[in-house]
């Protein structure tokens, strides 16, 4: 097989969930790019209508479906459609994710709650769905979106959420079990640990502590609108056909530096 054909997602299908925007929406632009169809879904219908537009310019085509992806009856309903106009599913980005903010010993313990319900408790639910299909297809590639904050301990005056990173180490935890599980089917589940990309979601952080993280970042720069493309592609496509529980880092060298 060619490199061209390695990297290539002609008539596969993706779900890439929080697809609307952010990396979500990187990697399903990526994904149209090389060849796919792609189902964005999100609680926000109309930003993943927009996206979907988008992606169809491309000449793929594409899905956008409201979820809730703490809700196990939305995350059905989104697999069954995908199947209905598809026949298949391919790939899974497990990409949605809330973070709440707040001092270790003050974290409420219902935002505790709604941080692992999206982070975690979705990312197991929505893998569930999928990976019975994949089995049956004894083929798939499931990507978790995890983070750098998920490798270890961090700093409270650069990042004080607790329920983040706890969330984000569960889902490294997860993303190696299930790989070990639905290797022998053909299925691979790897992760990406994303550092700082300037998201929406990152905005409140990076407006607290941006010059200390960019001071902590080998590269100099935070994440932009094309760093996630690649090592989400690779992971989606032919190329990565031996690799299984991977967690690929993507940070502009922070958490290979000695802070």
């Amino acid at each position: 097989m060619n490199m061209k054909d390695l990297f290539s997602l002609k008539g596969k299908t993706a779900i890439v969930t929080g697809g609307g925007r952010g990396l979500g929406e990187q990697i399903a632009v990526a994904y149209a790019e090389a060849g796919a169809n792609v189902v964005v879904c999100s609680r926000n219908l109309d930003a993943c209508q927009s996206i979907s537009e988008t992606l169809k310019e491309k000449g793929v085509r594409s899905l956008a479906l409201k979820c809730d992806v703490s809700n196990q009856e939305d995350i059905q309903y989104v697999v069954d459609e995908t199947v209905k106009e598809f026949g298949r599913i391919d790939i899974l980005v497990n990409n949605s994710g809330v973070s709440w903010g707040a001092p270790a010993l003050e974290m409420p313990a219902d935002k505790w709650d709604k941080v692992m319900d999206i982070n975690l408790k979705a990312v197991f639910l929505f893998s569930q769905a999928v990976g019975k299909i994949m089995v049956e297809q004894k083929s798939g590639k499931i990507i978790n979106i995890a983070s750098i904050a998920g490798l270890g301990g961090q700093d409270p005056s650069v990042m004080d959420a607790i329920g983040y990173s706890s969330s984000k180490g569960a889902v490294i935890a997860f993303t190696k079990d299930l790989a070990v599980k639905l290797a022998p089917h053909n299925v691979h589940v790897n992760a990406i640990a994303p550092g700082f990309f300037p998201t929406k979601m990152a905005k409140m952080i990076l407006d607290y502590s941006g010059e200390k993280i960019l001071e902590r970042t080998p590269a100099g720069r935070f994440g932009s609108d094309d760093d996630m493309k690649g090592p989400a592609l690779f992971l989606a496509s032919d190329a990565s056909d031996y690799v299984y529980g991977h967690i690929l880092v993507v940070d502009g060298g922070t958490s290979a530096s000695v802070q």
